[in-house]
């Protein structure tokens, strides 16, 4: 599993300056080098005086293909705002660097006179969830940029975008060409310039043209430059299955990314985690791989916007018992706790982890649950082959084998390419089959 060094490491190595340097690059403040984003930026008239997308965009409205408000009102406008939005970012400066791990503020706007505040506990799905975080990132940080393919006046296929356009303009939530190389290649660049961009990958197998980007070149990127400068680039990607649809539509390709070293990889199963996860991932300097599982895009649940106890890459006991331990994460977690509640109803008390992160692995829990029901089954929606799973499985083996009455057991999807539409119901792990593998467990 993936490595991945604290900030705290980073400044005990002295490879961070603290905010009140002035000299080398500063975490979070967009300079590099002792320079900032306005004195190394190429002059922008110049830019968009040499750019063909001018003379493309004249083209199509004169033949009404586009029309000139989707794409932008006038020219001096778009001057005037790619300028100003270099000048916000090299400005930030040491106030957004402090309030980046000081835990995402509450929202100080005033209230209208007729508006009711905002309830603390709201009732959201998680679609809703992830888009109120994406809100207020993008409110209380400048440099947070969106970018994918579809998320502008559409919302993205899933609408998790919707309204964010509207809201930031399209400099802040950037419609993209279909070319998951380039989104993910442009994003790194902007992160070096000092923006802070999440990425939309619009289906989870859609991101394997952009593998190379991401293996080869975002998660070295801080070690290459000796932990200098910041890489905060969130690539969110829809996991799993449970939607009826075809290939490269509804896979769990986590492994991959968790497996390379640099990465962060979280997967939340909530809408609260959703909704508090998705802007810890976007203060983070390093990377990070953000799955939401489809299978709970829809179903609402509570989220807190005021308070949030658990930090991004926390695993979580969601259910306690005595009997056996499942750990699980993303969608396989709901189904984990129906097969509890279905165990209980013949006397088996059965303890669920939600495993959250899968980069670093916060494995205190789990052992500790291990230690107190002596089983363990592990649940993913993955092939069991070389997986998540088997790594969980082999580090509760070295550190927790005294503790085990039986041997640990995987529920998988099956070693096959994921299955296309209601052929799906008969790969993805249910209820049953996790019910089934604690019968075995309990039976040593």
């Amino acid at each position: 599993m993936s490595d991945v060094r604290s900030e705290a490491e980073y400044v005990e190595a002295e490879l961070i300056e603290s905010p009140g340097d002035q000299a080398g690059t500063r975490e979070g403040d967009g300079s590099v080098d002792g320079a900032s984003l306005d004195t190394q930026a190429i002059d922008v008239v110049e830019i968009v005086e040499s750019d063909p997308g001018s003379r493309v965009l004249e083209e199509h409205v004169a033949e009404q293909e586009w029309t000139r408000e989707f794409v932008i009102d006038d020219e001096d406008a778009r001057q005037e705002t790619a300028q100003a939005d270099l000048q916000a970012s090299a400005e930030v400066g040491e106030a957004a660097a402090e309030a980046e791990h000081a835990g995402p503020a509450v929202a100080e706007s005033e209230p209208a006179a007729d508006a009711a505040p905002e309830p603390r506990v709201q009732s959201l799905p998680m679609v809703k969830a992830l888009n109120a975080g994406l809100r207020r990132a993008l409110a209380d940080d400048p440099r947070v940029i969106l970018m994918g393919e579809d998320i502008g006046p559409l919302g993205g296929v899933f609408r998790v975008t919707e309204g964010l356009q509207k809201e930031f303009g399209p400099q802040r939530v950037m419609d993209t060409p279909l070319a998951e190389a380039g989104i993910i290649g442009t994003a790194i660049g902007l992160a070096m310039r000092g923006y802070r961009p999440v990425v939309e990958i619009q289906f989870n197998g859609f991101v394997f043209p952009g593998f190379d980007q991401i293996t080869t070149q975002l998660a070295k990127m801080t070690n290459r430059h000796s932990g200098r400068i910041p890489f905060p680039v969130v690539i969110r990607i829809p996991h799993g299955g449970h939607i009826g649809a075809v290939e490269h539509h509804q896979e769990a390709p986590e492994a991959y990314f968790a497996h390379t070293a640099g990465l962060r990889v979280v997967a939340p199963s909530t809408p609260h985690d959703a909704y508090w996860m998705i802007q810890e991932a976007i203060r983070s300097d390093d990377p990070v791989v953000f799955f939401e599982p489809m299978s709970r895009y829809w179903p609402k649940g509570e989220v807190d916007v005021v308070e949030n106890p658990t930090p991004l890459h926390a695993s979580r006991v969601v259910r306690t018992g005595t009997d056996a331990t499942i750990v699980a994460w993303a969608g396989m977690v709901s189904v984990a706790l129906r097969a509890a509640e279905l165990a209980a109803e013949e006397g088996r008390s059965l303890e669920v982890v939600d495993l959250r992160s899968l980069s670093p692995v916060d494995y205190g829990p789990v052992i500790a649950s291990v230690q107190k029901t002596g089983r363990l089954i592990i649940a993913q929606e993955a092939p069991s082959n070389v997986s998540v799973g088997s790594e969980v499985a082999a580090t509760v083996a070295e550190k927790a084998f005294y503790s085990l009455e039986a041997p640990v057991l995987r529920v998988s999807g099956f070693d096959v390419p994921f299955p296309p539409a209601k052929l799906e119901e008969i790969y993805l792990p249910d209820a049953d089959r996790i019910l089934e593998a604690v019968d075995r467990a309990l039976a040593y």
